[in-house]
C-alpha cells in the first residue's frame, strides 16, 4: 500500500491580514517616518496691563515716552525713560514699582536733561522757536537731548549711558552717573557727562556690563562685525574717551552689509545691559528678519563668562516681536527693549513700543536659558572676519 504525503500548505506573512481567524484584529504596519527634533518656540509673554506708561499733559512728555533703562534696587523696580515734549527735545523721567508692573510713583519733572545754552545752540535753529513738527520727523528722534538711557549698578554708582543727539550727524555715546543712596533718597546729584564715542563716529547703542571685568570697565558696542560667534567689547580703566574705540574697531552697525544670522539679516543694536547668569551673560539685542526688513525684532544669545566676547548660545528665533497695537501705532514696528531686571526668577523686559508708549514682557529666566542651550552651542569661527 502506497502512502499519499499531502503537500504542506505555506502561507505568506503578508496574507495573514487577509485571511485573519475569526475573532482576530486587523492591524495594519504603520510606516516609520523620519522626524526632525523641534525645538521649542520660547518667546516672552507681554504684561495685560499694557502699555504700562504713556505720554501725560506735561510738556516736558507730552509727545511720547519711550525706550526706559531699568535697575532693580531697594525691592523696587527704578526706570528711567526717554520723553519727548512739544520742543522735540528729549529729556529722561523717572518711576518706580513695588512689583515691576504697576508702576504708582512717577515725577512730573525730568530727573535728567543736557540741554544748557551751550548745547541749544548745537541744534538751533529748530528748537527755537521751540516746535515739534512730527509730519517731518516721523521717529523717535525729536530735534536733540538726551535719548534712550541704559543703567548698570557698580558697587555703590548707579551709571547711565545714553544717545546725545545734534542732528543726524552728531549721534555720541555719553554717560553720566549719580550715586545708589541718592537715587534711593530722590536727589537727583547727576555727575556732569562724559563722551564715550568720539567727535564724526556715529554712534549711539554701547552698553556697559554691570561689572568690573578684569579690574575694568567693559563697554558692548558691536554685536557682529562679520564674525558672529563674537561681539565687539572694549575694556577701559575710565569712562571716557581716552581708551574707547574709534572707526574700525567700533563701526556704526548702519554701515555694515546685511548677513544671515539665525534668524535675521540685520544685525542693530544690543538693547539692556548684560544680565549675568551661571550660565553665562544674557545679551538682549534687536535685529531685523531676514523676510521682515522693516520691523525691529529682539533676539537673546549668551556670552562667555570670563570671555565675554565669545557667544557660546544664541536664540534661533526672535523672542519678542512688534504685533500689538501699542507696538505700531506711531511708528510701526518697534520694540526697543532698553531695560531689563531679574525679579523673583523672573526676567522682565521694559520696552519702547511704536516710540510712543512703554510697555512690558516677561518670562521665566531659566525656561528662556534652556531654550538657547537646546538650540545647540555656537560654533567658534578661528577668525575674525572684518568688513572693510
Amino acid at each position: 500500500m502506497v502512502k499519499v504525503l499531502k503537500k504542506k500548505t505555506v502561507v505568506k506573512k503578508s496574507t495573514l491580514s487577509k485571511t485573519p481567524k475569526k475573532g482576530r484584529k486587523i492591524v495594519k504596519p504603520v510606516k516609520k517616518l523620519k522626524t526632525k527634533k523641534i525645538t521649542k518656540v520660547t518667546k516672552l509673554a507681554r504684561s495685560p496691563r499694557n502699555p504700562i506708561i504713556e505720554p501725560r499733559s506735561y510738556s516736558w512728555e507730552s509727545q511720547a515716552v519711550l525706550n526706559p533703562a531699568a535697575i532693580y534696587l531697594d525691592g523696587r523696580v527704578h526706570l528711567f525713560y526717554r520723553a519727548l515734549g512739544n520742543d522735540g527735545v528729549s529729556r529722561i523721567g523717572y518711576a518706580s514699582s513695588s512689583d515691576g508692573i504697576n508702576f504708582t510713583e512717577r515725577l512730573s519733572c525730568p530727573v535728567y536733561f543736557v540741554e544748557n545754552t551751550e548745547e541749544m545752540k548745537k541744534h538751533w535753529p529748530f528748537t527755537t522757536p521751540a516746535h515739534y513738527d512730527i509730519a517731518l520727523y516721523a521717529s523717535g528722534g525729536g530735534w536733540g537731548g538726551c535719548e534712550d538711557p541704559r543703567t548698570v549698578l557698580i558697587d555703590d554708582t548707579i551709571y547711565m549711558t545714553f544717545n546725545m543727539f545734534n542732528g543726524w550727524d552728531s549721534m555720541r555715546v555719553a554717560v553720566t552717573s549719580i550715586k545708589e543712596k541718592d537715587l534711593l533718597n530722590k536727589k537727583w546729584f547727576w555727575q556732569n557727562f562724559s563722551y564715550l564715542s568720539h567727535e564724526g563716529d556715529r554712534q549711539k547703542n554701547w552698553v556697559l556690563f554691570p561689572e568690573k571685568i578684569n579690574g575694568k570697565f567693559a563697554i558692548f558696542h558691536n554685536l557682529d562685525k562679520g564674525d558672529p560667534s563674537h561681539v565687539g567689547i572694549t575694556y577701559v580703566n575710565k569712562l571716557d574717551m581716552s581708551e574707547t574705540p574709534q572707526g574700525k574697531d567700533a563701526p556704526d552697525p548702519q554701515k555694515l552689509p546685511d548677513h544671515i544670522v539665525a534668524w535675521h539679516k540685520r544685525t542693530r543694536s544690543a538693547a539692556s545691559p548684560p544680565i549675568k547668569t551661571k550660565d553665562g551673560w544674557l545679551l538682549l539685542y534687536h535685529a531685523m528678519d531676514k523676510d521682515d526688513g522693516d520691523r525691529y525684532k529682539l533676539g537673546a544669545i549668551l556670552l562667555d563668562l570670563k570671555d565675554p566676547q565669545k557667544v557660546l548660545y544664541r536664540a534661533q528665533h526672535p523672542i519678542l516681536e512688534p504685533d500689538v497695537w501699542y507696538e505700531n501705532d506711531w511708528k510701526p514696528g518697534i520694540i526697543y527693549a532698553s531695560g531689563s531686571i531679574v525679579k523673583d526668577g523672573k526676567l522682565f523686559v521694559y520696552y519702547g513700543g511704536g516710540d510712543k508708549r512703554i510697555a512690558l514682557a516677561t518670562i521665566k529666566l531659566q525656561d528662556l536659558i534652556k531654550s538657547m542651550k537646546e538650540n545647540g552651542k555656537v560654533k567658534l569661527e578661528k577668525k575674525y572676519l572684518e568688513f572693510k
